[in-house]
């Protein structure tokens, strides 16, 4: 699995980071996370509010930060 993080580096992104990151370790998920901080490239996936969560280039969550349950939800479905 890959997950992408979309941001530009502001709290609720690094928010983001971080409870994605937990979620994956805690449930043992196999996924390599990256962080996406270039604009062009976050305007590629049509994200005009971030923070977003994309999954396997698919944009799964966007302009919020979700609960570790939601974001649980979304890698493990």
């Amino acid at each position: 699995m890959e997950i992408k993080i979309l941001g530009a580096g502001c709290p609720k992104c690094k928010t983001l980071e971080k409870v994605t990151r937990e979620v994956v370790e805690q449930n043992g998920i196999d996924a390599s996370i990256t962080k996406v901080e270039d604009i062009m490239e976050i305007m590629k996936f049509g994200v005009m509010t971030t923070p977003a969560l994309v999954v396997n280039e698919k944009v799964e969550i966007k302009g919020r930060v979700p609960s570790a349950d939601e974001i649980k939800q979304v890698l493990t479905k």
